[in-house]
C-alpha cells in the first residue's frame, strides 16, 4: 500500500523564452515571481489542494510545456503502479523518476517534499 498526489504543475520553458514566459505566467496569475533558492525553478502560487505551480528552466532541446510532478511516499511502487496504466519510464535519476503517459506527456514521480501534513490530507492511497 502506497499513497501518491499531484504536487506540481510546472510550466517549462528553454533558456532563449524562460524570462518572457515567466513574466508572462506571473502577471497572468498576479502573482509575483519567487526565484527559488535552487535554480531553476521559480514559485508563482498555490493551485487549490495545495498544489504549487512553478516554472522550471530547461535546456535548449526542451520545448515549453506543462509537465506534472506526482509525489508519493513509495517512488517504485508509484512507478510500478502507472506502468500498469500505460505510462512508461523515460528516465531515472537519483530517487526520481521521469516518466511518458500513453500520449507521450512528461511527468515525474518524485518522493515526498512537501509539508507531510499536507501530502497526508491530499494524498490518495493505492492498494
Amino acid at each position: 500500500m502506497h499513497r501518491s498526489r499531484i504536487a506540481v504543475v510546472l510550466i517549462d520553458h528553454p533558456e532563449q523564452s524562460y524570462d518572457a514566459a515567466a513574466t508572462f505566467w506571473a502577471a497572468a496569475q498576479g502573482a509575483q515571481r519567487q526565484t527559488d533558492p535552487e535554480p531553476p525553478y521559480e514559485s508563482l502560487a498555490r493551485l487549490p489542494g495545495n498544489v504549487a505551480l512553478e516554472l522550471q528552466k530547461t535546456g535548449s532541446g526542451t520545448p515549453p510545456r506543462i509537465h506534472l510532478d506526482l509525489e508519493a511516499d513509495d517512488v517504485a511502487a508509484e512507478v510500478a503502479r502507472l506502468e500498469g496504466l500505460g505510462a512508461t519510464v523515460s528516465e531515472r535519476a537519483d530517487g526520481w523518476v521521469v516518466m511518458a503517459d500513453p500520449g507521450g506527456l512528461v511527468f515525474c514521480v518524485v518522493p515526498v517534499w512537501t509539508d507531510r501534513a499536507d501530502f497526508d490530507r491530499h494524498a490518495t492511497t493505492w492498494p
